[in-house]
């Protein structure tokens, strides 16, 4: 019998998959110190951005997708 894989939990609250199968993530440097950051550069912070080529194996391993 087949072993099932298991979710890295950790992995599944860190990244989203959207409709188009694109895996999503948070950008760095938004979590503190932002008294110094331009408001500029903290709203691009805001916004998600994709998970770059070269990780992608690693993250749909860990997330199961």
């Amino acid at each position: 019998m087949a072993k099932k894989n298991k979710t890295r939990r950790a992995a599944v609250k860190r990244f989203k998959v959207t409709g188009s199968g694109k895996i999503m993530r948070r950008k760095a440097y938004a979590g503190h110190l932002t008294a110094k950051k331009s408001p500029n550069r903290k709203r691009r912070l805001r916004k998600g951005t994709e998970v770059s080529k070269s990780e992608l194996k690693n993250v749909k391993n860990l997330i199961g997708a």
